[in-house]
């Protein structure tokens, strides 16, 4: 990509954070509903915090030509990078009054103009072009984390408000569960090749892999009713000795956001009725791994979820079509409308070494306690998933666009 290209996909993507912010009130924007929530107001702010420290400060600090926005930003808007400095708590991000949205917006301004004065300089080096790449995709993964978390705000208000009504969109019926056979062997899985990838992607390696099948597509709702009716939320049975614990301690009976026997759910349009087509949302690992021994198979571990990818086009539901839920596909779907938790535990990769610095806190030092998931969701920009793509989170999350992809063994 030329330095005019990346100058000019630095200002899209920065304007579609802005877009996705902007049809809500400032109050909405403050408002944090958990710990692991944020408010819209801190990703605007955190995502500017990156490229100010990370390129302005490394790069026109070098040239004596930086000065911070608010040197308390530092501190307000670091997220986990201890080898930075301080950070604020993140549980009370939603105390943070002050600076409001207008004072933000003219953080994000500045620090822009600085960032695409910096790039517009004779010359730019592969080092800082890199870094705003970095910065862009760090941002992406904020503008879904934008609507996942503003959902779980607004969840909370009885009023079940609207924050934006979806586009149309042809209701379709689910396509027939297929499976797909793939052999036993060696594969290589993880990022090769020209273009962006975060660090956790790689080395590309080998694996071997037993013969398996894997469904053609995600679970449905309807299919989830299924579960539910058969006692799926009562049967100890099925579930993991950690998952049926917190099971009975947030006593959950159906999957997250579903109202009363779940014939609708709270969405990003306020509530709407759950289609049996299409794929079942915000459910937990917990809840997956239970589905899928109740339906006499099991999850895909990652690596058996990317060789079946690898030939499948990145097309679905994104964040940019507009549905901002998922919806149901009529054909063989990989990627968009959730994610898919795998059985797979988030571990570095096989000769994997975290980059030196402080972006070596980005991935690495999360590599415990968390399982993977795979294909980005309605929340995701298209651009930025692709089959080695690896998204973690903790068993018990459900606030994210997840759901369940099946797989079973073979012979």
């Amino acid at each position: 990509m030329s330095l005019e290209d990346l100058a000019k996909r630095y200002v899209d993507v920065r304007a579609a954070t802005l877009a996705l912010a902007a049809p809500i009130s400032e109050a909405d924007c403050t408002a944090q509903s958990m710990p692991d929530a944020s408010p819209v107001k801190w990703h605007l702010a955190h995502t500017t915090w990156f490229f100010e420290t990370f390129i302005l400060e490394r790069f026109a600090g070098s040239r004596g030509g930086f000065e911070p926005f608010d040197p308390s930003f530092r501190v307000l808007f670091n997220s986990y990078y201890n080898s930075i400095g301080e950070q604020y708590p993140r549980a009370q991000r939603g105390l943070i009054t002050r600076p409001g949205v207008p004072e933000v917006e003219r953080y994000r301004s500045t620090v822009d103009e600085q960032v695409v004065q910096l790039m517009g300089a004779p010359s730019v080096s592969e080092e800082l072009a890199a870094l705003v790449e970095l910065g862009l995709q760090h941002e992406q993964q904020h503008q879904e984390l934008i609507l996942t978390d503003l959902k779980h705000a607004l969840s909370a208000n009885p009023t079940y408000p609207v924050y934006v009504v979806p586009v149309e969109y042809t209701t379709k019926s689910a396509a027939p569960l297929e499976w797909r056979t793939f052999g036993e062997g060696l594969v290589e899985v993880g990022f090769e090749g020209p273009g962006f990838s975060f660090d956790n992607e790689r080395p590309r390696h080998r694996v071997f892999l037993e013969r398996f099948e894997i469904a053609s597509r995600c679970v449905t709702n309807g299919e989830w009713r299924e579960f539910i009716a058969d006692g799926g939320y009562a049967r100890p049975e099925l579930w993991l000795s950690d998952g049926w614990a917190v099971l009975q301690r947030e006593q959950w009976q159906r999957p997250l956001y579903w109202l009363g026997e779940g014939a609708s759910a709270f969405t990003l349009a306020g509530e709407q009725p759950v289609l049996d087509d299409a794929p079942v949302c915000h459910v937990s690992f917990y809840e997956a791994d239970a589905y899928a021994t109740w339906a006499g198979a099991r999850l895909p571990r990652e690596a058996e979820w990317e060789v079946s990818a690898q030939d499948q086009p990145v097309e679905g539901n994104f964040v940019e079509d507009g549905a901002r839920q998922p919806i149901a596909a009529g054909r063989s779907s990989w990627f968009g409308d959730v994610w898919e938790w795998t059985a797979s535990p988030y571990v570095a990769y096989p000769r994997y070494r975290a980059p030196e610095g402080a972006l070596g806190e980005y991935n690495g030092k999360f590599m415990a306690d968390q399982w993977v998931l795979r294909g980005g969701s309605c929340a995701t920009p298209r651009a930025h998933v692709r089959a080695s793509y690896r998204n973690f989170f903790p068993a018990s999350a459900r606030w994210q666009f997840s759901g369940v992809r099946l797989a079973r063994d073979v012979g």
